[in-house]
């Protein structure tokens, strides 16, 4: 098939006005794209394909265009909509009468957030609709995205959260020639009215308590006055870090990650009876129950795994607060597993993705990807997971 001059040209020099204005390349691909779908919706109506033996002399064929304006996100196109002598032709795509269509670039949007590349994307239209279309445009559809980013990302926040989240997830770009891990870090609250908010995220080179100070310094001047409590992982400074920019925070370390921590150093074959006497210390009734659950784990395994309760001990102080509340609370409280579950969806799509080519691609797909899991609550991303522990701790 011979593509529009538009569309089989290179725009790697093309000035954005000439890629997503009015009459530009993004016109040119939409138009394309509609009439192919419609000559496909024919094609099945009619049972046969253009210029097919079967179709000659065999009642209903086509007989012609009409031309037909409609509205997009970007402009007003004019199409070309096959018809049947018949008449009985009823399109879907664009229906008799709609003067309107939109959603296009939220298509292109939609299979970027899942986790294709431009190059799946540009397979995927030829293989759906014949069309031709080069990444290079695909690009220039997704990065509309980062206006929205941007905007987000800056968008003024609540003064009050009683639970944020923090944690990162590590990915990989291309620096330099070279592929490098780099960390995304995200804050998952719980606001006043108990729905969970993505209220960032952001890429740095490496996971490390001084990054985590500039997130919590951006939160702050978005408008975050007091955070009552921040769960967390075990990453070293990082409660320093909180106290410097929120002084009355009580920061509270994710019992899972040391329970999954001290495990490392035990053998499968004794790892269910330690996990079962390290939940004893972390679901007992109070923090004088717990003391004394963490003395009698102390007495039986420290000759053998002595590194496991100097942890716990070492930690205690972090570890311990959400004793102060009831059941209920404790439960949303003592591990990060809240965020986890928007960790696991982010790292699904990161993994089909290989490494980014740069850290503005990781911005794209992941924003896309939590705008794209917005439940039916409003809530930032579907959080209806499993706990993420391992099997042993359940």
């Amino acid at each position: 098939m011979h593509l529009p001059p538009t569309l089989s040209t290179s725009c790697g020099n093309r000035c954005p006005e000439e890629i997503m204005g009015g009459g530009g390349l993004l016109d040119a691909l939409t138009k394309r794209v509609m009439e192919r779908v419609l000559e496909g919706e024919l094609t099945d109506h009619l049972g046969y394909e253009k210029h097919a033996r079967e179709g000659r002399n065999d009642g209903n064929s086509r007989n012609g265009r009409t031309r037909k304006r409609v509205k997009t996100d970007t402009s007003e196109l004019e199409i070309e909509v096959p018809r049947d002598r018949d008449s009985t032709f009823d399109p879907q795509f664009v229906r008799k009468g709609q003067r309107r269509l939109g959603g296009f670039d939220e298509k292109v949007i939609t299979l970027y957030a899942r986790g294709m590349t431009t190059r799946e994307i540009q397979g995927h239209l030829k293989e759906l609709y014949k069309v031709e279309v080069l990444p290079s445009l695909i690009s220039a559809v997704t990065d509309a995205v980062l206006d929205d980013v941007k905007a987000w990302q800056g968008r003024p926040l609540d003064a009050v959260y009683p639970i944020v989240y923090l944690d990162a997830i590590h990915v990989k770009v291309r620096s330099r020639g070279h592929v490098r891990t780099h960390a995304v870090y995200l804050a998952l609250a719980l606001n006043l009215e108990g729905n969970k908010e993505l209220l960032g995220l952001w890429v740095g080179e490496a996971e490390g308590a001084k990054f985590w100070l500039s997130v919590l310094t951006e939160l702050r001047n978005r408008g975050v006055e007091d955070i009552p409590i921040a769960s967390i992982d075990g990453l070293k400074g990082f409660p320093e870090a909180i106290e410097s920019v929120f002084p009355k925070t009580q920061v509270q370390l994710c019992v899972v990650h040391l329970v999954r921590g001290s495990l490392r150093f035990v053998s499968w074959k004794e790892r269910k009876a330690v996990a079962r006497d390290l939940r004893a210390i972390y679901r007992a009734p109070s923090l004088e129950a717990a003391e004394t659950a963490l003395e009698a784990f102390s007495e039986r395994w420290d000759e053998r795994f002595p590194v496991i309760s100097r942890k716990w001990r070492a930690n205690w102080a972090n570890l311990t607060p959400f004793f102060d509340y009831p059941p209920e609370i404790r439960k949303v409280m003592y591990t990060t597993n809240a965020i986890e579950a928007l960790n696991a969806q982010l790292t699904k799509v990161t993994r089909k993705r290989g490494a980014f080519p740069t850290p503005e691609a990781v911005r794209k797909v992941l924003s896309a990807q939590t705008a794209g899991e917005a439940d039916h609550d409003g809530e930032s991303y579907k959080s209806n997971r499993d706990c993420t522990i391992c099997a042993p701790c359940r």
